[in-house]
């Protein structure tokens, strides 16, 4: 398991291209035979994914973590990027489709991934931070998802934010996650941006079309830098950075939050004409 380190906000300002992408930039979140994870020191995210196999890939607690099992004292949600799948929890057998999320509370103990078949197989992301009271374990469909449809097309940013594990849904005790489409001929994601006080997030891009990519912005609204992401790499964001990306064509992202607070709707607007 990588470690990352945190981050001051003055510090960041001082960062070129090759220091975000070291610090902040997943590009190896899928990778045969194994399961990667990578440890944040930003809200303690744990942020992970696979490619699953018939066999099965058991996740176990890495010892950096200091736990006898990987949820001893954490919560998680799990989406299915890829082909059929199933997800095996202390006994119990989860079958998820393409978009389907799992989440997991704290105190599941065995936790195992599966293809239905190796040829269409499953890509399981998840993310996981600590977590201090249990909830329980809970299947939720696209389709069970709360949706909301924002943007316009005269704007280049329609889009559809399917809301999975969030208050009224899928309870949790501090996770926020779902993902976002952008319809054809819409490009831009998180604009107007905000930035987090309370919380941090993690986006992971996919559905990026060949041949082209996402321009990811960070930094504070006064003190933006970008990075190029393409398909299938993850970005970390701190709680003073903004998060928006603008691309070569349309594309998909998984968002996952985590910190103090829990409504989605806690943000610091950074107004466009004020940005940097």
């Amino acid at each position: 398991m990588e470690i990352r380190q945190g981050v001051s906000k003055e510090d960041f300002q001082n960062y070129n291209t090759d220091r975000i992408r070291k610090d902040f930039l997943i590009d190896n979140c899928f990778e045969e035979g194994r399961i990667s994870l990578l440890y944040s020191h930003i809200d303690r995210i744990i942020v992970g994914g696979l490619i699953a196999t018939e066999k099965g890939m058991e996740l176990v607690a890495p010892p950096k973590i200091r736990s006898h099992y990987f949820l001893d004292r954490r919560e998680m949600g799990i989406i299915n990027l890829g082909g059929l799948g199933y997800v095996d929890v202390d006994g119990k057998r989860y079958s998820l489709g393409k978009y389907d999320c799992l989440y997991l509370g704290r105190g599941t103990r065995e936790i195992r991934f599966f293809s239905a078949d190796d040829g269409d197989a499953a890509y399981f992301y998840f993310n996981s931070c600590p977590a201090h009271k249990e909830y329980p374990n809970a299947l939720c469909s696209k389709e069970d998802s709360v949706k909301a449809h924002l943007g316009s097309k005269s704007e280049c940013n329609e889009r559809t934010i399917y809301k999975y594990i969030l208050p009224g849904n899928v309870e949790s005790c501090q996770l926020v996650m779902g993902l976002t489409m952008l319809k054809d001929g819409s490009v831009w994601n998180t604009m107007p941006s905000h930035t987090h006080e309370c919380r941090m997030e993690v986006y992971l891009y996919f559905d990026i079309k060949d041949n082209n990519a996402v321009f990811h912005f960070m930094g504070e609204p006064s003190q933006t830098k970008h990075i190029i992401v393409n398909n299938m790499q993850a970005v970390i964001s701190p709680s003073f950075s903004i998060h928006s990306g603008v691309g070569t064509s349309n594309y998909s992202f998984i968002w996952g939050m985590c910190g103090e607070n829990q409504d989605f709707d806690d943000m610091q607007p950074a107004p466009i004409e004020q940005m940097r």
